[in-house]
């Protein structure tokens, strides 16, 4: 039976000077579910999303994706091996085009390389032509199509949240880690991007999110996993969690 992980986490520790940001986490991640980590401000979720797409380097612990152990690789070979992220505060090239946005995503798939970029021989301009037509369907997919041309500055919040979702997915990811995709969004805003969400999930692509919006996270999570203080106190399916007491303690000081 084929395994069924797709990223294992084991132990990963991290620390900044004498505070300690992680301490021995470990989880698994599933293929084909959509996973939280939930927490309070503080707990170390980005932490742990910046030890896993490469811009920090654990200081203790080891994470595999499909086996393969990517523990403290650049943030250009996570990309490569299968995992894209958006950030807590959107990190758009602001004077680009929403379609020039999401074609930069797909410079990890390249094949061209620096002489086919500089002659602009015919593979490099048939790559072009695929990147750009590539770019034009995530545009539509996440329902921006019609904004394609607008800079990225202009656009409303959330569909400057719905660009960096199709950026992320213009590398081809395995696993979407998303860093709090519905903060500032209305109630409708945060229904569409539920379903957003469950779509990516149905074309194959797992989920990791952070995220504080809890009616989300328990309507749309298959699991989740909760941080406080740097370590990981509860693991398991929405209603188990929630009624979990160290989770309540966490949150709310008490039952």
């Amino acid at each position: 039976m084929p395994d069924a992980r797709l990223l294992e986490i084991e132990n990963v520790s991290k620390h900044f000077g004498g505070i300690l940001a992680l301490t021995d986490v470990s989880l698994s991640i599933e293929k084909g579910e959509i996973y939280a980590l939930i927490g309070p401000n503080g707990a170390g979720k980005t932490t742990l999303f910046n030890v896993i797409t490469g811009i920090y380097k654990p200081d203790s612990g080891s994470f595999r994706m499909e086996g393969i152990d990517l523990s403290g690789k650049k943030p250009s070979m996570m990309a490569k091996s299968g995992i894209a992220r958006t950030f807590q505060n959107i990190r758009l090239f602001s004077n680009m085009t929403a379609l020039e946005n999401v074609m930069t995503g797909r410079h990890c798939r390249s094949k061209s390389g620096i002489i086919g970029a500089i002659f602009r021989n015919g593979n490099n301009r048939t790559e072009e032509i695929e990147t750009e037509e590539k770019a034009m369907h995530l545009l539509d997919y996440v329902g921006i199509r019609k904004h394609a041309d607008m800079l990225a500055k202009n656009l409303s919040y959330g569909d400057q949240r719905r660009l960096e979702i199709a950026r992320a997915l213009a590398t081809e990811p395995k696993l979407l880690a998303l860093d709090e995709p519905a903060a500032g969004m209305n109630h409708s805003e945060t229904d569409s991007l539920k379903g957003l969400l469950e779509r990516i999930r149905s074309d194959g692509i797992t989920i990791l999110l952070i995220e504080h919006d809890m009616k989300l996270v328990m309507n749309l999570c298959d699991r989740l996993a909760v941080l406080d203080f740097g370590k990981k106190i509860a693991e398991g399916k929405p209603g188990d969690v929630s009624s979990n007491p160290l989770v309540i303690e966490a949150y709310l000081g008490g039952s």
